[in-house]
């Protein structure tokens, strides 16, 4: 996850120079297009873990209804 999050941070630095160039606009929308959907892939990665881990271990422990409540607000910041 460290190495996407550097890349990702690859990539905005990227950004940032074709904006200081003058870049073509579309090229500049297409990578923060791929910048968003690799943004999402970890936000993905990072909710699976959460679901499997926390959550999991909530609901075994009994008290899984705060963690399922709380996963369920963060999920509608994914949409």
């Amino acid at each position: 996850m460290i190495n996407r999050l550097r890349r990702v941070e690859g990539q905005v630095r990227g950004v940032e120079k074709m904006i200081e160039d003058d870049r073509y606009c579309v090229d500049v929308l297409i990578q923060l297009s791929a910048i968003q959907a690799a943004l999402r892939k970890i936000g993905y990665s990072v909710l699976e873990r959460h679901t499997k881990s926390c959550v999991a271990k909530a609901i075994e422990e009994g008290h899984g209804d705060e963690q399922i409540n709380e996963l369920l607000n963060v999920l509608k910041h994914f949409q």
